[in-house]
């Protein structure tokens, strides 16, 4: 189930499968689409976040083995996210794998609780990675560590994923609110053509 939570101009996805890891089915993946896209030109601050102890262990087992692995829907989302014309955030409550790591590459920021692991095992499952994720993994961290995350099948801990400008800031669980709203006062409150345009100056 995907949750999307408007409070003005600050909008919040939420992944709500905990019982399944946040697990993404075709319905899922289709809905954070659509609420992605519909964000641009409504939204000033997008949050991407998770129920439970998990971001998203990716694509639901029995949907990638029927396709979604491979489902153009991924890059329409990290698309989506990337394209938004405000400032977009993952709050990571637990671990991001596999593909649900395209749409957190595509975010402006990532903040992730202190327990959180990231990995995305591709290469051993047999797919390549959605077309623009290594790009914009390689531009957060570099190429050598891209290649240790994407051909070494490497697991980081958020302390190693800082370290290497995977995510830019560590929170525990009970303070995620607290930094996301402290981040956002200012993006909210600014005129639109600033905001706007500062998004647009930045690469």
């Amino acid at each position: 189930m995907i949750e999307c939570i408007k409070d003005g101009a600050l909008w919040t996805l939420r992944i709500n499968r905990p019982e399944k890891a946040n697990s993404l089915t075709p319905d899922m993946l289709e809905a954070l689409c659509d609420h992605a896209e519909a964000a641009k030109g409504h939204a000033r601050v997008m949050v991407l976040t998770g129920t439970g102890k998990v971001f998203s262990a990716g694509a639901d087992l029995d949907a990638a083995k029927a396709g979604l692995a491979t489902s153009p829907l991924w890059e329409r989302l990290s698309s989506a996210v990337a394209s938004f014309d405000g400032l977009s955030i993952a709050a990571l409550n637990g671990t991001l794998a596999g593909g649900a790591m395209g749409m957190a590459l595509a975010c402006d920021l990532r903040l992730a609780v202190p327990g959180a692991k990231f990995f995305y095992p591709v290469m051993q499952l047999g797919y390549l990675p959605q077309p623009s994720d290594p790009g914009r993994l390689a531009a957060l961290v570099g190429p050598a560590r891209a290649k240790l995350i994407l051909m070494g099948a490497q697991k980081l801990t958020a302390p190693e994923a800082l370290s290497f400008g995977l995510i830019d800031r560590i929170v525990e669980a009970d303070d995620m609110q607290a930094a996301i709203e402290d981040i956002t006062a200012a993006p909210l409150a600014a005129p639109l053509p600033i905001l706007h345009g500062i998004k647009a100056m930045i690469p």
